[in-house]
């Protein structure tokens, strides 16, 4: 899978942040999804030293949503934490993993923030940028915005607002479970992102293929996966393991 805008992401902080508020305006969040075949979702995650981190990519078929493929990548960290900023720390391995696709999906869901973010240009913005494909943000937990209650049952959502301003919806994915934070992220509108959200939960909190992800992240972690270093290559297309 190619890297349609690569950058430079060794910045400075100040101008890391005026490369998100560019980006943001840039950020189609009026688009209509066409015919969607292929989803991925992906998932980081950070080894106990905080300095390296692994990511992972998972590919599933919508219908069924059975795994197509999967590639990850390790890197090292570069980029200090900042709020805000974690598509900069990152999105460079998360690319990486992306990279090593052999097949290009329809749509990708990050587990991070779209546009319900403070300057609007989340994880799933950045890596939907970059990869010019349609993303979609779903988050376990909320970054910015309000919303009111959510009914108990699957399919309940709520607006999420920055005063009058919709970022995105808390969408309840399991009777009686916590929501999810649910953004566009890159190419996509509220509705769309919603829906697809929706139809890739097969019974668990997470969409499948983000939950797929974090299954391979951690299995990974644990070393019962070798993760790759940098590097062109892809890993495997296999189905990943986990329940």
């Amino acid at each position: 899978m190619r890297i349609a805008r690569p950058h430079r992401w060794d910045l400075p902080v100040e101008e890391a942040l005026r490369l998100q508020r560019r980006l943001a305006a840039v950020v189609d969040t009026g688009a209509r999804l066409g015919r969607v075949r292929l989803v991925a979702g992906a998932d980081a995650a950070y080894h106990p030293d905080g300095e390296r981190l692994v990511a992972a990519v998972v590919v599933v078929a919508l219908q069924g949503l059975e795994v197509v493929e999967e590639a990850w990548m390790e890197g090292r960290v570069t980029f200090p934490y900042v709020p805000g900023l974690l598509g900069f720390r990152e999105a460079p391995i998360v690319l990486g993993a992306c990279a090593r696709l052999r097949a290009r999906p329809d749509v990708l869901v990050c587990d991070g923030q779209g546009i319900a973010h403070p300057r609007r240009f989340g994880l799933a913005c950045h890596i939907g940028y970059c990869l010019d494909l349609p993303t979609i943000g779903c988050a376990k937990s909320r970054l910015a915005g309000e919303h009111g209650a959510v009914g108990a049952w699957r399919g309940s959502w709520s607006w999420l607002r920055d005063g009058r301003e919709r970022l995105g919806v808390a969408l309840r994915t399991r009777d009686g479970v916590r929501p999810v934070y649910v953004s566009p992220g890159y190419a996509i509108g509220l509705r769309d992102a919603r829906a697809l959200v929706l139809r890739t939960c097969a019974g668990y909190r997470l969409p499948e293929p983000t939950r797929r992800a974090n299954l391979l992240v951690n299995a990974l972690r644990r070393g019962e996966l070798t993760p790759r270093p940098p590097g062109p290559a892809s890993d495997r297309a296999a189905p990943a393991s986990g329940p």
